[in-house]
């Protein structure tokens, strides 16, 4: 069951890694309900909560720590960079991560493969012999931006920082498909299990992370076992982390141990309840939309706070923008709360259409305050709302109203 592949790994994580460096240059509990706000700013130093353990290699100077499974990236902390630095990268665990040993010999983790003509178990290092694919892309929680909804719904308060743009790299499973023998017929959905650890006398259902997503999905999805040129962390689903690109992070499942095609969507309560688009005030069910594919979205990144202060004269205006499905086309910002708008520039490699692109616009300021604001369109021709889809959750928030910053300009 190997493929040739057309292009050495050496070359693929080379590249990978030219990526980031050019990019340099220039107890099991729900997540969900008891998160503290998100703040804008830093937090004052006796405030700040550690980072966990699992996840103490990481920056904590451009972090907010939440909760141990719920750490953002700080507004102005991606820096000028593509792609963001895994150790300022954001977390988000719905359950507590399973036991670091996990990733002592990567190697080893299995992971089986159901719903198509030849199922089979596959360790990690037999995935590697089956192909190779570097995946440069967007990902991002669901609740980024649940911060700006005035119903405060339930959950981490995530202001912009639950994203990031990161190159994963494995195998594709079209190609692992291909190799046994395709999809059974009537199969709808692509189902993937995660390997937490669930204790006795709790019904599966009510904690496993077990995502469903349509099956078109499969056509650009990978199984990664490296993230940035390295291999995957726990904080991040090492060993091994199915990729969904365009869609948002929860359909990525992290410590992934089945890869399934099924005619029905994943009995587990994340998939039947959790992240549906239900209205505010509204359980969310099987009847609603499920929170799949992402929205266009951009926002600033520099100025990056309410309280900036700048010397009036040239300023430039930065920050990234995602397309969602399809590239990011063109992109637009405002220095007065929306009322007109300029066009800007995408600066720095274009990485595909599931990474997001760095702009830039420089304007020159007089004394005064300031409302600044991006908004992108996609190559689908969707472009950015002023307002926000109100739903229960605070899920897909793209309104470029909620995410302008304050700047107040000086003689």
């Amino acid at each position: 069951m190997q493929e040739k592949i057309n292009t050495p790994r050496r070359r693929v994580l080379a590249a990978a890694g030219a990526a980031a460096a050019w990019a340099g240059m220039s107890t099991v509990a729900r997540a969900d309900s008891t998160e503290p706000a998100a703040q804008s700013n830093p937090q004052p130093v006796s405030d700040v909560k550690p980072l966990p353990d699992y996840a103490k290699w990481k920056d904590a100077n451009s972090l907010i720590v939440h909760s141990a499974n719920t750490i953002e990236t700080q507004r102005g902390a991606v820096g000028s960079s593509v792609i963001t630095p895994l150790n300022r990268l954001f977390i988000r665990n719905n359950v507590s991560p399973p036991p670091a040993g996990i990733t002592d010999n990567p190697d080893a983790w299995q992971i089986n493969i159901e719903g198509v003509r030849k199922p089979h178990t596959f360790t990690l290092a037999q995935l590697k012999d089956m192909g190779l694919q570097a995946l440069p892309m967007v990902l991002q929680c669901s609740g980024n931006g649940r911060a700006y909804f005035p119903h405060k719904p339930g959950g981490t308060q995530w202001t912009v920082g639950a994203a990031g743009c990161v190159i994963f790299t494995g195998v594709p499973i079209a190609t692992l498909v291909e190799a046994l023998g395709g999809v059974q017929d009537g199969m709808v959905y692509m189902t993937g299990t995660g390997g937490e650890e669930i204790p006795a006398g709790l019904d599966p259902n009510s904690v496993r992370v077990e995502r469903s997503v349509p099956l078109e999905a499969m056509k650009d999805a990978i199984l990664a076992w490296e993230v940035n040129g390295e291999p995957l962390p726990l904080a991040h689903g090492g060993p091994l982390r199915l990729i969904v690109p365009g869609y948002t992070g929860v359909n990525n499942v992290k410590y992934v141990k089945q890869l399934a095609f099924t005619k029905a969507q994943s009995p587990a309560s994340i998939q039947q309840n959790s992240y549906r688009f239900s209205a505010v005030g509204e359980k969310g069910g099987p009847q609603h939309e499920s929170i799949w594919e992402m929205p266009p979205k951009s926002w600033i990144t520099s100025p990056s706070s309410p309280d900036t202060s700048l010397k009036a004269g040239p300023v430039v205006i930065g920050g990234v923008a995602m397309g969602g499905m399809d590239s990011p086309s063109k992109i637009e910002v405002s220095i007065d709360g929306g009322k007109s708008w300029q066009e800007a520039r995408f600066v720095g490699p274009d990485l595909g259409k599931y990474a997001w692109r760095q702009f830039a616009f420089t304007a020159d300021l007089k004394p005064g305050r300031y409302n600044l604001a991006s908004r992108t369109t996609n190559a689908a021709g969707q472009t950015q709302p002023a307002e926000r889809a109100e739903n229960n959750r605070g899920y897909n928030n793209n309104s470029w109203q909620d995410h302008m910053v304050e700047i107040n300009v000086t003689s």
